[in-house]
């Protein structure tokens, strides 16, 4: 199979290993900075040039979208999509996840579990808002923050009030969600391929910190997981429509609670903490589904 990585660095582990898994299983990868590809849209005959030429048909694509460039990399997936290349993640279930507030309001109309979280405009909601989520400490969320960027934790109603007004006064959209203490500073990622979990791993958070990612210190180990989780994690995926997600799940006194569902999930981590061959997983999952011109809209909303 001919098989495009849209990456902008080669290099990056996640993008080296999805190169490695191709060639080990005899298909021809080529990785393609998606900021260097543009389209030519016409009727009937779709395009995507790259670097002063037409790329020829690819049987699939791996979109390994950064969250900066999400618009410009979901259109260039959505010409491949037009051209009958098989996406391993749609451009509209990428589009609908990177939407925080989206992707919870969609989640919670599934019932699934999740933090209490509040989202408001006006400075004068300030104080329901707070009362909504069940008051201090909470955390408070830039929609656009990534990698544990724009997350802040408020231990006062009178911190909350503050940080909340000053994003607000920069007309900076935020979400307000409920602390969940018994986490303790850690959050479970589930790395979900089709139906089903095939690799866990606990983040923990340095002392005195909050924010369990590993791009903050956080650091990673092996954990089994209850049946429970693995449901909500496969179910949190399907509905973004997501053939591949990192699922991150908090664990509460009410069960396990969605804190986000990411449609680019590094493998690095996962792999190292697992000892499996997640890559190696992906390239075997496209080649069991991929067919030509199969590309639909798949999830809520």
């Amino acid at each position: 199979m001919k098989i495009a990585i849209l990456s902008r660095n080669k290099n990056l582990y996640s993008t080296r290993r999805l190169i490695e898994a191709c060639g080990q299983r005899g298909h021809e990868p080529m990785v393609l900075d998606v900021l260097r590809c543009y389209m030519e849209v016409v009727p009937s005959k779709p395009e995507v040039h790259f670097k002063g030429e037409a790329l020829t048909s690819f049987d699939a694509v791996i979109p390994r979208i950064g969250a900066s460039v999400t618009f410009y990399g979901t259109a260039v997936l959505r010409q491949f999509e037009m051209m009958g290349a098989f996406p391993l993640n749609e451009s509209v279930a990428i589009t609908r996840s990177r939407d925080k507030l989206r992707s919870l309001q969609l989640l919670s109309r599934k019932g699934v579990g999740l933090p209490s979280t509040g989202f408001a405009h006006d400075p004068d909601d300030i104080q329901d808002l707070i009362k909504m989520v069940g008051g201090a400490p909470l955390v408070i969320k830039l929609l656009e923050g990534t990698q544990g960027i724009g997350v802040v934790l408020a231990e006062t109603k009178k911190a909350a009030e503050s940080v909340i007004e000053a994003f607000m006064g920069l007309k900076a959209h935020i979400m307000v969600q409920e602390y969940i203490k018994e986490a303790g500073g850690a959050d479970i990622r589930c790395f979900v391929i089709g139906d089903r979990v095939v690799a866990t791993m606990m983040r923990q958070a340095l002392p005195g910190e909050f924010r369990s990612n590993l791009h903050r210190g956080g650091s990673a180990s092996l954990v089994r997981i209850t049946p429970g989780e693995r449901a909500t994690a496969v179910k949190a995926a399907k509905i973004m429509g997501l053939n591949v997600a990192g699922v991150d799940l908090l664990r509460s006194e009410r069960g396990p609670l969605v804190m986000e569902v990411n449609s680019s999930p590094g493998l690095e981590g996962i792999e190292k903490a697992s000892g499996k061959d997640i890559a190696g997983m992906i390239v075997e999952f496209i080649e069991k589904t991929a067919k030509p011109h199969m590309t639909k809209t798949r999830g809520a909303g």
